[in-house]
């Protein structure tokens, strides 16, 4: 599993690197800030899918002494640091396209390479975008998910820039500004999007969808009186659960233990990599409650 979340990772450091050198050299000749924007975008997203590949290398690490839980939070730090170098970006976009319409310095040089680096970029920020989801959704990796959607972005905001190029070819120059404000409106909305997720799992926020799969299988579970005190958090691709039940006082070790097993192996079933720890307690009500 780790090998193969590298990898992806790793491919896509070197994407990164090579659209962000490709957008600064086109970007400075031609002095588009559509371009110089698209270039900035894809530097802070090479120092984010850096962290990711170092987060993915560590996030699969089993739980020692010091750490418990295991390292797999570390992909949802990843994923909030990501999130302030997208908030970065968005500033220093929409200042210099607000400055460039304000002072009327919005001429640039448009040629072919203008076009064939904003071109390549969709089809490799495509191709990067799709591979990353992949892996993500196969390894539920939060981290390789905002890689992605980093990449996705990009095919977006390269899309705006396109446009603006277009237009800046037929003399309406300002567009281009206006595009390099529409790529800081994309990225705003990824911004809040990754930042509400990562800082949800970070603040160990109950993930709802997962809450109400649990709670619909303690509900259906044969012999169980009620439960209580249900904890789940989430840590990278992993999900601890912890839940006290309460079933009829007469019976055995054994069979409050076979109950116990059951919900675990059921909630193993529908939540992946999952970590269950039921704690079972005699009780002589018969009204289920929760």
């Amino acid at each position: 599993m780790n090998k193969e979340k590298k990898r992806v990772a790793g491919i896509s450091v070197f994407a990164a690197i090579f659209l962000t050198g490709f957008k600064f050299l086109i970007g400075i000749l031609t002095g588009s800030l559509g371009l110089l924007s698209e270039a900035l975008h894809s530097g802070l997203d090479l120092i984010a899918a850096m962290i990711t590949y170092f987060s993915v290398s560590v996030s699969d690490t089993p739980p020692d002494r010091r750490h418990n839980y295991g390292h797999g939070k570390i992909e949802n730090l990843s994923a909030f640091i990501e999130t302030i170098l997208l908030f970065i970006t968005c500033i220093w976009i929409i200042y210099e396209a607000v400055h460039r319409l304000v002072t009327g310095e919005t001429e640039i040089l448009v040629n072919s390479w203008s076009y064939v680096v904003v071109i390549m970029s969709i089809v490799i920020d495509f191709s990067r975008s799709r591979a990353l989801s992949r892996v993500a959704k196969k390894y539920n990796s939060q981290a390789l998910e905002a890689d992605a959607l980093h990449f996705s972005t990009d095919i977006w905001s390269s899309s705006v820039v396109l446009l603006g190029l277009i237009c800046a070819n037929f003399g309406y120059f300002f567009a281009d500004a206006i595009a390099a404000l529409c790529v800081a409106i994309i990225v705003i909305s990824v911004c809040y999007r990754l930042g509400k997720r990562s800082i949800d799992v970070l603040l160990d926020k109950s993930p709802e969808k997962t809450t109400k799969i649990i709670e619909e299988i303690l509900k259906n579970t044969a012999c169980l009186n009620y439960y209580h005190s249900l904890s789940i958090r989430s840590s990278g691709a992993d999900t601890f659960v912890s839940v006290n039940i309460h079933v009829k006082k007469d019976f055995t070790c054994q069979e409050a233990h076979n109950i116990c097993d059951t919900i675990e192996s059921e909630i193993m079933k529908k939540v992946e990599r999952s970590y269950v720890l039921v704690h079972v307690e005699p009780d002589d009500s018969y009204e289920i409650k929760t």
